[in-house]
């Protein structure tokens, strides 16, 4: 497809698939960009797409019976076909876990938010961001290190391939940096919200596909809010205890689709 033209069905298929280019998909999520009830449709495809792999997973490890892992495996192969009906297969997504006896808020939610899970060992970009922020920080209190305030959401797109969420109209950007990263550039954002806080604002692609609901963890010396949509994970970061990240990290996540 070109720049211009709307996407055909096949391409949102191939883009919920991950079958696309890099530069393909972001002309797709440039357009879904500019279009929020047809992002809502690919990002509610994308949820039941997830659903169905935890489903698996869950089958996988459980004791279900032979025939229903059996019959769900065929299931999820059938719905890979792409002219099957998005709610049909959420439908039929929901009676595989029934049939598991695993049926979970999260997994059939997979965009609202959790609570704070401190057991879970946070992802590696979490990591990544902190120690970001810290680079940030040391940068912002150097004077021989130029920082620019400059928050340009279109840029960083056609730079990284990244889609920046926009920011509340009370904060303000400090500073903007890129940082590499295994799967290409990362974007550390330095923000000082409306209440004085210092914190920054983190977006990478770690490597894989996923659809997660905004998670938080506190660290030693920072507290961490972190979700991914498709193949960009964001994070949240502050050295400030009772930033109340999880909070703000639902503000960003909202702008994005």
């Amino acid at each position: 497809m070109s720049d211009t033209e709307t996407p055909l069905e096949a391409d949102l298929n191939a883009y919920v698939d991950n079958q696309l280019d890099l530069e393909s998909r972001l002309r797709i999520e440039d357009h879904l960009a500019r279009n929020p009830e047809l992002a809502a449709r690919v990002m509610a495809d994308l949820g039941v797409r997830t659903t169905l792999k935890l489903a698996m997973r869950s089958l996988d490890e459980s004791a279900a019976r032979p025939e229903t892992r059996d019959a769900a495996r065929r299931l999820s192969a059938g719905l890979e076909g792409r002219q099957t009906f998005v709610a049909a297969r959420r439908v039929a997504a929901i009676l595989i876990l029934v049939s598991a006896g695993w049926i979970a808020n999260n997994a059939l939610n997979p965009f609202g938010p959790n609570a704070v899970n401190a057991s879970t060992h946070p992802p590696s970009f979490v990591e990544q961001a902190v120690e970001a922020h810290k680079t940030a920080e040391l940068r912002l209190s150097m004077p021989s290190q130029a920082a620019t305030g400059q928050y340009d959401p279109d840029g960083i797109r056609a730079a990284t391939a990244i889609v920046m969420p926009d920011l509340p109209n009370d904060w303000t950007v400090k500073d903007v940096e890129i940082f590499p990263s295994d799967f290409g550039p990362s974007v550390e954002t330095s923000i000082t919200t409306g209440k004085g806080e210092r914190i920054s604002l983190f977006a990478v692609r770690p490597g894989h596909f996923a659809v997660d609901a905004v998670q938080a963890t506190a660290l030693t010396d920072a507290e961490a809010a972190w979700w991914q949509i498709g193949e960009v994970a964001y994070a949240v970061v502050s050295a400030e205890r009772g930033a109340k990240l999880m909070e703000k990290a639902e503000t960003l996540k909202s702008t994005l689709y």
